[in-house]
């Protein structure tokens, strides 16, 4: 049987050795029009941009990466990229400008890396399965952030979301950069969301712009959406100048923090402790313009 996935109004078929079953669609509400609106307006302006291949991107070393995330919506992605049209490219892979992923996260039965996230330890790590829909290629990533603010990844190729455990390596792997055993690890929540890459004409930095974002939660099974949420981040060499800041300062968009996985966590499962998450779930509804958390904050 062909699986697929859902975002806004087109279907993506999933690699044929995907197995596991996840659908999202948003939920109609007043706001879908609009929705759908900016989606297209998103969509023309990145079409009207010069591209940049993967291939090309490989020359582009940061040696020393500094990331900063930023939290806006659909409707200031709309002016962002208006505004950098002529000084950014965007990557096209195969044909397509706005890529699919799809990310599994693991944790312990106690959500231990969720709860590092959450008491704001600056030492911390996520274990995931990411599937990269677009071109069928599935890795078992390991992320650490150190206590400098530093974020590093290391990953291993596996056959596909369900079939990973048995790969040579991934234990050893998460064992290393975690100290973790991977077979008492759980799926914990799984995201699917639209990713666009931008590079600098300088190629200097990337940023990444994440939005349609949908979480599935494998404990509870519920499912949340995210509509008008766009999150950004700029990868970049250290502290060189970037000139996409000074836009994103003029849009009203500031950097902050923004963990897909927690919020994720947090959207879909009342009963975890979240606290320290409840600032940036009520600034998700106010983004939103509405009420969409299905329980009280």
């Amino acid at each position: 049987m062909e699986l697929f996935l859902w975002w806004e109004e087109k279907v993506v078929p999933l690699p044929r050795n995907f197995s596991q079953r996840f659908f999202y669609k948003p939920k109609s509400t007043p706001d879908s029009n609009k929705m759908g609106n900016e989606d297209s307006a998103i969509k023309e302006l990145l079409d009207s941009m010069a591209p940049i291949t993967l291939e090309e991107m490989t020359g582009i070393k940061l040696m020393n990466r500094l990331d900063t995330k930023y939290v806006a919506s659909k409707a200031q992605l709309v002016q962002l990229l208006k505004l950098v049209q002529d000084k950014y490219y965007v990557q096209e892979t195969l044909e397509r400008r706005i890529i699919p992923y799809l990310t599994t996260y693991y944790d312990t039965d106690d959500h231990l890396m969720y709860m590092m996230h959450h008491n704001k330890r600056a030492r911390r790590m996520k274990v995931r399965v990411r599937t990269y829909v677009a071109s069928e290629l599935t890795f078992l990533e390991v992320k650490n952030k150190n206590n400098h603010a530093r974020t590093k990844k290391k990953r291993i190729e596996v056959p596909s979301q369900d079939d990973f455990r048995g790969v040579e390596g991934v234990h050893e792997l998460v064992q290393r950069k975690t100290g973790l055993d991977l077979d008492k690890l759980n799926a914990v929540v799984r995201n699917q969301f639209e990713r666009v890459t931008l590079v600098n004409k300088g190629k200097t930095e990337r940023l990444t712009i994440d939005f349609n974002i949908g979480f599935h939660n494998f404990e509870t099974e519920h499912d949340h959406g995210t509509d008008e949420l766009v999150i950004i981040e700029l990868k970049r060499d250290g502290n060189v100048f970037s000139p996409v800041c000074n836009l994103l300062r003029d849009i009203h968009v500031h950097p902050t923090g923004f963990s897909k996985c927690c919020i994720g966590m947090a959207l879909t499962d009342p009963a975890l402790k979240q606290n320290n998450f409840k600032p940036k779930l009520r600034n998700l509804e106010k983004i939103n313009g509405r009420r969409f958390i299905d329980h009280e904050l």
